[in-house]
């Protein structure tokens, strides 16, 4: 196991303080059969976040980090350990208790968007709104203000097959943002985007964690996206190697620069 890499910064190390614990997962296990193969996605993984913070989530393909995300969400479950969302132990709720906390506390943002190809640009968006029973006017204005961060206002009643790939993650993004979630999970949401608006979204996550007390978690392959989080976990092989945790101060180049040198290191 390699020794948590210390970022390079002649600045003292002062970290954002974060709030209450939100997630907790200790001894987490995940197998699948392949056949007559198993393949161990995570191997005994333990992991705390908090509220407001920002976590990204880095390793090669097939080291966990979907796997990871997922069992965060409460989307799959386990092969062994336990997780704690929302201060519930996701394995003594019912299937119903289980979706209704992922509905109250969790928003996500996948990497093929999963928009529905009948509604609306603007009718995507809303969809948590709806299925939660809340009354839509009174996200009237949040939604105006997201399809304007967003660039697609005057795109908001066009439907998934008029928008480019770019545009569908973006409205996808902003269905996970309307309601406000607790917790937001997003896998590899700059992933089909310019650099111009990769870096857009990733400060409005950046800000969701910092001014709205979200805690935003994000698997990616960018180490210019994972210079955004306030903490970069490495995973490999199903297990967390190391941890990238700089200083509040430290300038966007400094963070992408230690991340490239975690990187390197954990090649080598």
């Amino acid at each position: 196991m390699h020794a948590p890499i210390s970022p390079p910064t002649a600045t003292p190390r002062t970290l954002r303080p974060v709030g209450p614990l939100v997630i907790a997962i200790d001894g987490v296990t995940k197998q699948y059969r392949m056949g007559a193969e198993t393949v161990h996605a995570l191997r005994g993984v333990a992991l705390q976040i908090h509220r407001n913070e920002f976590l990204a989530i880095m390793g090669p393909s097939g080291s966990g980090k979907s796997t990871l995300l997922h069992l965060l969400g409460g989307l799959d479950s386990p092969s062994q350990g336990e997780i704690i969302l929302g201060g519930k132990q996701l394995s003594s709720l019912s299937e119903t208790q289980a979706t209704l906390a992922r509905r109250h506390n969790v928003g996500f943002v996948f990497q093929f968007f999963n928009l529905l190809p009948t509604l609306t640009a603007e009718e995507n968006i809303m969809l948590p709104v709806i299925i939660d029973g809340k009354d839509p006017r009174k996200y009237a204005e949040r939604l105006d203000h997201l399809l304007d961060l967003i660039g697609l206002e005057d795109r908001r009643h066009h439907k998934p097959d008029q928008l480019s790939g770019g545009e569908q993650q973006r409205v996808a993004i902003a269905r996970a943002l309307i309601t406000q979630p607790a917790i937001l999970l997003a896998d590899e949401p700059t992933g089909n985007l310019d650099t111009k608006t990769g870096t857009a979204i990733m400060e409005l996550l950046r800000r969701s964690a910092n001014e709205l007390h979200q805690t935003v978690i994000v698997v990616t392959h960018d180490p210019k996206a994972a210079a955004f989080a306030s903490r970069v976990i490495f995973l490999r092989d199903g297990s967390i190697i190391t941890t990238f945790e700089p200083p509040t101060e430290m300038p966007l180049a400094m963070r992408l620069r230690g991340i490239m040198v975690t990187m390197e290191q954990l090649e080598s």
